[in-house]
C-alpha cells in the first residue's frame, strides 16, 4: 500500500467509521505505523533512566525522565501529580517525589492517553491516587491504542470530564480544562492559577514540530486552536510546562503557533495544486525549518495533509 493510499484510508475511516464509543477508530496498526514511522525500539534500558527534579515556582515542580514531563503540586493538602511516564519507571518516579515530600498523592491527572504519560497509572492508582482525565482517555485505555490491548482496569481514570474541572488544593484553584482535539482527542491543560504555572501536555512541545496523532483523534485544526487557547490562558509571566522539553513562556507557544500556521499555508498551496503526499514530501516544503524543528516531522506532515484534504 502506498503512502498516499494509507493516508486516504485513514481519512475515510476518520470521517466515516464511528463506533459505539463515538470515537473515530484508527486503521490497522501496520497502516498507522507506516504513516507515522513509529520506532518503539529506541528507548534506553529502564535501569539507566534518571528522574530529574526541577522546581518551577512555589510548590510546583516537574520531573523529567523518559516520557512526558510530570507536573507536581506539593502542599499541605497533599500532592497533585500530572502524568506518570512508563510503568517500569514508577518506583523511580515515586522515589523522586519522596525526595521532595512524603505527602500522599491525592490526584493523578492524565493529559492524554499515550503510554509515556499514563504508563504508571496502575501503580499510582493502587497506591491511593485518584486518577482524573478526559472521558476519551478512559475510553481509549479501555479499548487499547496503537494496536495494543486494553490497559489494565486499575489504570483507567475513575473521574472523567469533557469540559472543565476545578480543584481547590494547596492554597490555590487548579483549573483542568479540555483542549480541542490537537495531539489526541483527549488533551487537557492544567493551570495552577495562583502559582501561574500552566501544564499543556503534548499539545505544546519544545523538542520539535507538533505531534498530531491522527490515529487517536489529533487534528491540525485542533492543534492551532489548542495553541491559541493556551495563549488565551497564559499571562506575560506564566511559566508553561510542555509535554516534552523545557519550561517555557507565552512567547514560545506563540512561536510554535506561528510555525504551525506557516506550514499549513505551505502544504495547503501544494494540496490545491493536486500534489499527492509523496510528492509533497519529495518537495521538502519545510527544509528551511527542519534544523530548528525537525524532530517528529514524520508525525506532523501527515496530520497537516490529512486535515487539509479532509476539509477542502
Amino acid at each position: 500500500m502506498t503512502m498516499n493510499r494509507v493516508l486516504e484510508a485513514i481519512v475515510l475511516v476518520a470521517v466515516v467509521l464511528i463506533t459505539r464509543t463515538g470515537i473515530a477508530q484508527p486503521v490497522t496498526y501496520e497502516e498507522y505505523q507506516a504513516v507515522f514511522n513509529l520506532d518503539l525500539s529506541g528507548r534506553p534500558p529502564w535501569d539507566t533512566v534518571e528522574i530529574e527534579v526541577h522546581h518551577i515556582a512555589g510548590g510546583i515542580y516537574y520531573l523529567r525522565g523518559e516520557g512526558g514531563n510530570i507536573g507536581l503540586s506539593i502542599g499541605d493538602d497533599g500532592i497533585i501529580m500530572i502524568d506518570d511516564q512508563f510503568a517500569p519507571l514508577s518506583e523511580k518516579i515515586l522515589a523522586a517525589i519522596r525526595s521532595i515530600s512524603d505527602a500522599e498523592i491525592q490526584f493523578l491527572i492524565n493529559t492524554h492517553a499515550h503510554d509515556d504519560h499514563v504508563g504508571g497509572n496502575e501503580y499510582f492508582g493502587a497506591a491511593g491516587a485518584t486518577i482524573l482525565a478526559h472521558e476519551n482517555v478512559r475510553i481509549r485505555m479501555m479499548y487499547g491504542i496503537r494496536g495494543n490491548p486494553p490497559s489494565p482496569e486499575g489504570a483507567w481514570p475513575v473521574l472523567t470530564f469533557t469540559d472543565e474541572v476545578k480543584l481547590h488544593l494547596n492554597g490555590e484553584e487548579v483549573l483542568i480544562i479540555s483542549a480541542p482535539p490537537a495531539h489526541t482527542d483527549g488533551d487537557i491543560y492544567v493551570f495552577f492559577t495562583g502559582s501561574d504555572v500552566l501544564h499543556l501536555g503534548d499539545v505544546f512541545r519544545t523538542t520539535g514540530y507538533p505531534n498530531i496523532d491522527v490515529g487517536n483523534g489529533g487534528t491540525l485544526a485542533g492543534t492551532i486552536a489548542g495553541l491559541q487557547l493556551a495563549l488565551n490562558l497564559a499571562g506575560p509571566n506564566t511559566k508553561i510546562v510542555p509535554g516534552h522539553g523545557v519550561v517555557s513562556s507565552r512567547e514560545d507557544v506563540q512561536e510554535l503557533l506561528d510555525l504551525t500556521l506557516e506550514v499549513r499555508e505551505r502544504i495547503s498551496s501544494l494540496v490545491e495544486e493536486g500534489k499527492t503526499f509523496e510528492e509533497i514530501v519529495a518537495l521538502k516544503p519545510t527544509a528551511d525549518l527542519d534544523a530548528r524543528w525537525g524532530s517528529r516531522l514524520d508525525r506532523f506532515l501527515p496530520g497537516v495533509y490529512l486535515d487539509l484534504i479532509a476539509n477542502r
